[in-house]
């Protein structure tokens, strides 16, 4: 789906009052005001330990009238200062996006279009305070939200409009609330806001049938009760993560579990641990607590905290009151002086920092937590802690302890030591590594050069990038080969092979706004899309491949017997060995993923170069696997240039395999290299010129909205966008009109900003190639409907451009693109043949489609079309299990599903006699 891709244009707006709180109030009242809407007064609570709260800091800032009030009536009264406050603004309409405090049922009605409310679930299901625990408590499959007209009952009003998503099987409240709940639910508040004011918000009266009401979850009702399912179990455990947190009897004390995930690999070896109430003990393992349902299945929980609120990991369990407080040095007394004030410095609000000082409990936020693992790299030496650091010891005696011993060397965290360059962007602090990462270790370029990596946004350099030598490429090599041949990886077994990939994906997920904000900043792509394409579809391609690596398998094969003798015939699938993977710049992390998870799930090594532009999510990455525990070498990423290191690669003898994604011409140039070398195997994914037919039996609405999206998607620099409509004569002036529409649409900014449609072009030797483009299709005589230009502001900005009567000799009916331009030729009606011979007469066949409502004329030119993909009635619709590649010059082998995994594996022949 591609809702929200294309902004409306509202010409309706109304005053607002915003009544509520929190992080998510504040976004709804930013991109309310975006939209034009005037908030006349924001009513919020007060300030909490010195500290006001995010919306009214918001309002504040912009001079708008903030209100905060304790409450707002006394003894069911309302309180007659506070409504008098509340008229005096004068809104036509109530937004609460979200709010703790009870709002009287005259102040409700007051503005003449009343109140709106958010509520996370899709009503009637989940009434009530704590509806997304409750969505994950009871194993829902479906999670969403609900904007609906506030009335004197409790979540009963009429709906005004739901969203909803699919619940993944290690979703927690967190992850359900950012991926979905946070994004989708700011827009829709805006949506609903734009559609009363136009006088068409519907009141739909909410069915009674699977209503449903639950109160707040509170500690003592969190115990959980063992004898159920694994899966329920888990959904139990993560349904309470982090509040209230659900419990139960280890020992005579009271132990709160976190982090729960269920566990598909086999049951690692561990120390049992008796829990009161279950039928077989847990197992302490160096992963986590495993725990058992009813069922046999298994579950596996990170973290643990006891009665005194202390969290330890819950591998360390058993050696969690054997660590000894350590005496400090001379020099650690100085660190811990100095954190001391960094402490006193994020709680304004504590008179004197002592050893008992709890950071949560004295008012610190999770912000507060990146702001103090910060300030500590900043002001102590670099020394580099994570923010699981600060929850797993929250009390600063412990915490100082816990700082010591990374210091000394005493905890296996620092093992892997990331200089890291820091932004606060995007309402977080992003932590990118900018080093060649080979064998285990972030590193200098051997030779120390570096280069700018550069935001397209405004032009300005994120950081400087370390340049890999051909000398970082050989020793990247040599340490893959190393962990193929003689290290952990060769030997280890195909399940838990999955189990690391499975673990990779879930830190993937789990730090995905990070790793989108990354894209966004190195790449252009849109935040909100690089949250669900960029960085989602890398998560899925992972947990996918993860699932294969313990069922890849040969086969048996019946021979002709060497008679008197018998025979047995039967094939092996086996890993290639070390493998190059050099990845473009449209996706970089998810190009990524298509071809390092289907090897690693084969169980190669690999040496990746990322595209030089966008190195960042690579290196963020390559952290993550080290997180996730994969051994030294398997992994290796080495940023610099095509014609240094990708050359290298192409080149060098004890590489077995590269995979690239790129350009038809460095495609040619790299075969070459890789058969003259050693005859590497190769698989290539290349240009594309893919066309797009629209007949005129279509579903004009679906084929305006799809074929924007095929071209016009991620700004256009997307390998299968349809670089080709080709639209039949009686519907093309109208197709082309409602485009132009739309495009007139489509918000151009910020790819931070959540209302964004279109970021900017990656790069600015990409958007000068553009721009000539254009050029040469005005030249050759097309005509130029709309844009063709730079915007004028600072950044890599082009206007979505729309060429028509573009005729088959011309260099823009046969070259591609690879940006914002939409090229439209016109064909006969009723000439099926005829425009098929059009389509098919280029050198590339990555992808086509076809949009028509005739099942059988859609059949046939499907059969016809010369591509690798087709798409019918939709396009851009790639899957984690469905092949993707090209024929002729866009490329052979295929990334994604089954098939990419042969791209990885070489199969072996054993015969024997008996």
């Amino acid at each position: 789906s591609r809702r929200g891709t294309f902004s409306v244009y509202f010409k309706n707006k109304l005053k607002l009052a915003l009544i509520g709180q929190s992080l998510f109030g504040q976004e709804v009242y930013s991109h309310l005001r975006k939209e034009g809407h005037r908030v006349v007064g924001v009513f919020t609570v007060p300030d909490k330990d010195g500290k006001a709260d995010p919306l009214a800091l918001a309002a504040e800032k912009d001079g708008t009238p903030v209100f905060k009030l304790p409450k707002w009536r006394v003894k069911g009264k309302t309180i007659k200062e506070v409504a008098e406050a509340y008229r005096s603004v004068g809104a036509d309409l109530n937004v609460l996006p979200f709010c703790t405090q009870f709002i009287p049922m005259d102040i409700i009605d007051s503005p003449k279009h009343g109140s709106i409310i958010y509520h996370p679930s899709i009503l009637p299901r989940h009434r009530g305070a704590s509806a997304i625990n409750w969505t994950l408590i009871m194993g829902d499959k479906k999670a969403g939200f609900s904007v609906f007209w506030a009335d004197d009952g409790l979540d009963t009003g009429p709906i005004l409009l739901q969203r909803s998503c699919d619940v993944e099987p290690n979703d927690t409240v967190d992850a359900l609330y950012n991926r979905f709940l946070f994004p989708e639910g700011i827009k829709a508040m805006v949506e609903a806001v734009q559609l009363i004011a136009d006088g068409k918000a519907p009141r739909i009266p909410q069915p009674e049938e699977g209503a449903t009401y639950e109160g707040i979850q509170k500690k003592e009702n969190a115990e959980i009760s063992w004898d159920q399912s694994a899966e329920v179990l888990h959904n139990w455990i993560r349904g309470h993560d982090k509040v209230p947190g659900a419990w139960t009897e280890i020992n005579g004390q009271m132990v709160t579990f976190y982090g729960s995930t269920l566990l598909n690999s086999s049951v690692p070896p561990g120390e049992p641990l008796e829990i009161k109430g279950a039928k077989k003990p847990g197992l302490v393992t160096k992963n986590g607590l495993v725990l058992f349902g009813n069922d046999g299945k298994a579950l596996m929980v990170r973290n643990l905290q006891f009665e005194d609120g202390k969290m330890i990991p819950a591998s360390q369990y058993f050696s969690a009151g054997e660590t000894s407080v350590v005496e400090l040095t001379a020099e650690e007394v100085k660190v811990a002086e100095t954190i001391k004030v960094i402490w006193a410095g994020i709680l304004s609000n504590v008179p004197i920092i002592e050893d008992s000082t709890d950071f949560f409990k004295s008012g610190a936020s999770s912000m507060d937590v990146a702001r103090l693992v910060e300030e500590i790299r900043q002001k102590c030496g670099g020394l580099q802690l994570q923010n699981e650091d600060v929850y797993m010891a929250t009390k600063f005696e412990d915490f100082i302890q816990k700082v010591v011993r990374k210091l000394r060397g005493e905890d296996q965290e620092t093992e892997l030591v990331v200089d890291y360059v820091s932004k606060e962007v995007n309402e977080m602090m992003v932590k990118m590594p900018y080093q060649c990462f080979i064998n285990g270790q972030f590193t200098n370029a051997d030779d120390g050069k570096t280069y700018d990596t550069i935001n397209p946004t405004d032009g300005s350099t994120i950081c400087k990038v370390s340049y890999a030598s051909l000398a970082d490429v050989d020793k990247a090599v040599a340490a893959a080969k190393d962990a193929f041949e003689n290290g952990e990886w060769g030997r280890m077994n195909a399940r838990e092979r999955g189990r690391l990939m499975y673990r990779l994906a879930d830190l993937l997920e789990e730090n995905q706004e990070e790793l989108a904000t990354i894209e966004a900043l190195d790449s252009g792509a849109v935040y909100t899309l690089a949250l669900k394409t960029h960085i989602g579809m890398s998560v899925q391609t992972f947990r996918y491949f993860a699932g294969w690596c313990d069922k890849i398998q040969g086969s048996t094969i019946p021979i002709n017997q060497a008679r008197p003798n018998r025979n047995l015939t039967f094939t092996k699938k086996e890993p290639l060995g070390v493998c190059a993977i050099i990845i473009p710049w449209n996706y970089p992390l998810m190009m990524l993923a298509w071809k390092s998870a289907a090897c690693l799930a084969a169980g190669n090594t690999l040496v990746l170069k990322p595209a030089q532009v966008t190195p960042l999510t690579a290196l963020k990455f390559a952290e993550l696997s080290v997180k996730a525990g994969f051994p030294k070498g398997v992994i290796n990423i080495i940023p610099g240039s095509g014609g240094i290191a990708g050359q290298r690669l192409s080149e060098h003898p004890d590489i077995r395999k590269l995979g690239f994604t790129g350009s038809t011409p460095i495609g040619k140039q790299i075969m070459k290299s890789c058969a003259v070398s050693n005859l590497k195997k190769v698989s290539l994914e290349l240009g594309g010129k893919s066309p797009l037919i629209i007949f005129n039996d279509c579903e004009l609405d679906k084929a305006v909205r799809m074929g924007m999206g095929a071209v016009f998607f991620n700004k256009g620099e997307n390998c299968i966008a349809a670089g080709r409509l080709f639209v039949e004569e009686s519907i093309h002036d109208e197709f082309v009109t409602r485009v132009v529409e739309e495009i007139k649409k489509m918000k151009i900014g910020d790819p931070l900003d959540r209302s964004t449609d279109h970021g900017p072009q990656n790069h600015k030797a990409h958007l000068e190639k553009l721009l000539q483009y254009c050029e040469t299709g005005v030249k050759e005589g097309a005509t130029l409907v709309y844009g063709g230009r730079q915007v004028q502001r600072p950044g890599f900005f082009m206007e979505p451009t729309v060429f028509t009567d573009v005729e088959d000799h011309m260099y823009l009916a046969k070259e591609e693109s690879f940006g914002p331009i939409m090229v439209i030729s016109k064909f006969q009606n009723g000439d099926i043949d005829g425009v098929l011979q059009r389509a098919n007469n280029t050198e590339y066949g990555l992808a086509s489609g076809v949009f028509t409502r005739d099942i059988n004329k859609a059949m046939y030119v499907s059969e016809k079309l010369e591509a690798g993909t087709v798409f019918i009635n939709t396009y851009n619709k790639t899957d984690v299990a469905a092949p993707f590649g090209g024929v002729k010059q866009s490329g052979f082998g295929k990334d994604l599903g089954e098939e990419a995994l042969n791209e990885y594996l070489k199969t072996k022949t054993v015969t024997l006699e008996y």
